[in-house]
């Protein structure tokens, strides 16, 4: 069962598509959005929609990641082709997933979104379409006073 609103949130250690290793404790917000796989239709609709967002996210204090059972190099291409200016994380052994329990159909991520601040999951996406969802999100953030806009 994932992790609902309220849940402490995993502290998690990755690589990045640069092959660069973050750990995150998730104090500062966050969105954290799983994805089944690299340069897919849907999950390249998504990328490129929280790239578009990226900055607006970022004004508000967002940090923004991806996360697939895709290893480095895979990411590292799918960034490259899409232009993709925010960090992929690699979970080709599903230990994110598992730590935030998102399942698995046939080896790869339910597309599953999380919002975490002050190392707690503030809100929970689940069966996500991706068209608008980058959007939706930080729109919800915004909404509910999680995060705001400088004046």
């Amino acid at each position: 069962m994932t992790l609902d609103a309220g849940d402490d949130a995993p502290t998690v250690t990755a690589p990045t598509q640069d092959g660069d290793t973050l750990t995150l404790e998730f104090d500062e917000p966050t969105v954290l959005y799983f994805y089944p796989r690299d340069d897919t239709p849907g999950c390249t609709i998504e990328a490129n929609q929280f790239q578009r967002e990226r900055e607006t996210y970022h004004d508000a204090g967002v940090d923004v990641y991806g996360v697939s059972t895709d290893d480095v190099d895979s990411h590292e291409a799918f960034c490259e082709q899409e232009g993709l200016e925010f960090d992929l994380l690699a979970d080709p052994d599903a230990e994110i997933a598992d730590a935030f329990d998102v399942d698995l159909r046939d080896g790869k991520t339910a597309r599953t979104t999380f919002v975490l601040a002050d190392g707690e999951v503030q809100a929970v996406y689940e069966n996500v379409d991706p068209d608008g969802h980058a959007r939706d999100v930080l729109l919800d953030a915004l909404e509910d006073g999680l995060v705001s806009l400088p004046e």
